[in-house]
């Protein structure tokens, strides 16, 4: 953790001694930085759930090579008062990406499983209740930490959720969209604005054309009726 820190202090420091980035570069450098220390830091998968009897759920987890990864489960007891009945038992199995079996529980209540990995790619956990009738709902406590290269990983408070940095990332994804589209409405703004200036002008340029034409026109009919009461007044020698 030092390490990220360290890093991401770094990125920031040199982020911010550029004063001619732009704000959008800035942003992006920033969010660089965030996803360098989710790529850094260990993760957690921390989930409850319900099972039906004779059901099956399967989570999976992108995991590294040489990472160290620990998880515990267990049924949560609907009555504390009283023990789990034999109807709330469940079967766990872990598997790698070649699919060997990492580790394998049956009908139990609980259970812990600790590995290193020795492949990258997706691990399997596969949790099922056992078949009972009438059927019954079991609810499952689920927790999963990977991504640990010491020994101190079985220290779960020291390790970070990913729900955490998840949420840091989404809110500046989210500030970065909202940035995207600002920048995107002001150049949309400009555009119409250039298109409003356009309009303006070959309406200004039309209605010019259109005044002068309206002058000639009532110019010619003025003439028109002088030419013609001149006419009239001559064949009737009044004037």
């Amino acid at each position: 953790m030092t390490q990220i820190k360290f890093i991401f202090q770094r990125a920031l420091s040199i982020s911010f001694s550029l004063s001619l980035v732009s704000p959008m570069d800035l942003l992006r450098q920033s969010l660089g930085c965030l996803l360098i220390v989710a790529l850094l830091s260990p993760t957690a998968l921390s989930m409850q759930f319900e099972l039906r009897s004779g059901q099956m759920k399967c989570i999976s987890e992108d995991i590294h090579e040489k990472s160290i990864s620990v998880g515990k489960y267990f049924v949560v007891n609907p009555n504390e008062d009283h023990p789990l009945p034999d109807s709330h038992k469940i079967t766990a199995k872990m598997v790698s990406p070649k699919w060997n079996t990492l580790h394998e529980a049956v009908k139990v209540e609980a259970g812990e499983f600790s590995f290193t990995a020795f492949e990258t790619g997706d691990y399997f956990t596969c949790i099922s209740a056992v078949d009972h009738k009438p059927e019954t709902t079991l609810t499952i406590d689920f927790v999963w930490m990977s991504g640990v290269h010491s020994a101190a990983s079985k220290d779960w408070s020291k390790v970070p959720k990913r729900s955490q940095v998840k949420m840091i990332e989404l809110s500046v994804k989210r500030l970065f969209d909202t940035v995207e589209s600002i920048h995107d409405e002001m150049y949309y703004l400009r555009d119409r604005e250039a298109e409003m200036q356009e309009l303006n002008r070959s309406t200004n340029s039309k209605m010019a054309w259109f005044s002068f034409l309206s002058l000639g026109v009532c110019l010619s009919v003025a003439g028109l009726q002088f030419w013609h009461l001149k006419s009239f007044f001559e064949k009737k020698k009044l004037i």
